[in-house]
């Protein structure tokens, strides 16, 4: 290899590291936050978007991140917002900064992680996430069995009134290493992806790290409290379902894996804790189900509510909406001192509120259209034999569709999942490369 070639793949080198500081920091960001920096909070919410933007800088200078439909559609929305909130929606700066950096940064540096990103970095990225899921899990033992005043439940900024949400039974949702719940679960949400499809192509990884992970997201579905992670295993589960359709050569892994799974959740019955947690959880999930309107409910009001309500309860709002930032937590802060947030939690409500129907909708949909396309670029992986992108997209499909970009864990997540997914359903990796051996330093 010459002196250039050399150069050229030392760049390239040093964006992936870039993207794994990314990683790093949207798992770790949260404990910063909480426990080692917490008079930095504040600052450390934003710790992300300047190393997004240098990805983006530098893999638009060397032709790694070029305009496509989406970026530019994206793009145009977010600056058009942006101005349209300084003139005539809220006129706060600060804010309308806060929210067009949604689409204007971490919409695009998906497509920089897909690029830069091969078949064999997500892999990589899916063993790190189940080592990590080992420590993670014992973290939120601690902070399920410990009082919100302990110093595992600070909150952001060292709160002393903890970081716990809701829970049952006097037991309240752990966050991990996150800043809030949603952290948390959006975090063994990718987990039970990899684990899944690590259980389908066992070979690619240590068989007691599989285990050892598994036991862990088992033991993490009641602790957390959480119907968010119990759904989504759930639906992991129904996409292994569609691989063993697809290929039932895969059956024989699938029963080792339930067989480990009986095993495993046997043992675990043996422990006061799990029964505990069980006990709670089942709690929890029949108050919140009735309290919604059974599981009906739960389907109608969070999730094709959410979508029909988005455009169905605008008629009062302003043409171009009430600006864009304005439905983040960051914005509630701000203006009121309240953490709630001003529009609801609803993703496409939020969006809809924020920029109005036309421009909203516009961006909702270019969502819908990625992940339509993503899917269809995962089943033609399927059909090569390559499940990879297809459980990837079991977390990364709702993600991307609905994920609460507001909120800056939920918005790292759902920019990570998008890139992973767009490197997995590459064809070919030296393709993808090429991009840079062939652009002039």
């Amino acid at each position: 290899m010459n002196e250039i070639d050399i150069t050229k793949t030392k760049y390239l080198d040093t964006l992936k590291k870039g993207i794994w500081i990314y990683i790093f920091l949207l798992i770790f960001e949260g404990a910063l936050r909480k426990w080692f920096l917490p008079s930095l909070a504040t600052p450390l919410l934003v710790v992300r978007d300047p190393l997004a933007m240098w990805l983006i800088l530098m893999s638009w200078k060397r032709g790694v991140l070029k305009m496509n439909a989406y970026t530019a559609v994206v793009g145009f929305v977010g600056i058009i917002s942006f101005f349209i909130a300084i003139l005539f929606g809220h006129g706060e700066l600060l804010i309308a900064i806060y929210g067009a950096r949604t689409l204007l940064i971490y919409f695009p540096l998906m497509f920089v992680i897909g690029q830069i990103f091969n078949k064999e970095d997500v892999i990589r990225v899916g063993k790190l996430i189940l080592c990590i899921s080992i420590g993670m899990v014992i973290i939120n033992i601690f902070q399920y069995i410990s009082p919100q005043s302990a110093w595992i439940n600070r909150g952001v900024g060292g709160d002393i009134t903890g970081s716990g949400f809701g829970g049952a039974l006097g037991y309240f949702r752990s966050s991990g290493t996150f800043s809030f719940a949603t952290g948390n679960a959006s975090f063994w949400g990718l987990t039970g992806a990899f684990l899944f499809y690590f259980w389908l192509v066992p070979k690619k990884i240590s068989r007691w790290l599989l285990i050892m992970s598994s036991i862990a997201f088992l033991i993490a579905i009641p602790i957390s409290i959480s119907r968010t992670v119990f759904f989504q295993a759930l639906l992991s589960l129904s996409f292994v379902g569609c691989v063993l359709l697809r290929k039932p050569q895969y059956l024989w892994r699938f029963l080792v894996t339930v067989f480990v799974i009986v095993i495993i959740t046997a043992v675990l019955a043996q422990t006061s804790l799990f029964n505990t947690s069980i006990e709670v959880f089942l709690a929890r999930f029949t108050s919140a189900n009735e309290s919604e309107g059974g599981a009906e409910g739960v389907l109608i009001d969070r999730f094709l509510g959410g979508m029909v309500n988005a455009i169905t309860g605008s008629e009062n709002l302003p043409f171009w909406g009430y600006g864009i930032g304005i439905g983040s937590n960051m914005a509630a802060v701000y203006l009121s001192g309240d953490r709630a947030f001003i529009l609801g939690e609803a993703e496409w409500g939020r969006m809809i509120g924020e920029m109005g129907v036309i421009l909203g909708l516009s961006v909702i949909l270019i969502r819908i259209i990625l992940v339509i396309q993503l899917t269809f670029r995962a089943i033609r992986m399927l059909i090569q034999e390559e499940p990879l992108a297809w459980m990837l997209l079991s977390f990364g499909g709702l993600t991307i569709l609905q994920g609460l970009w507001a909120q800056p864990t939920a918005l790292g997540f759902s920019t990570l999942i998008g890139g992973l997914l767009i490197a997995a359903t590459s064809e070919h990796t030296t393709k993808k490369n090429q991009i840079i051996e062939t652009k002039e330093l």
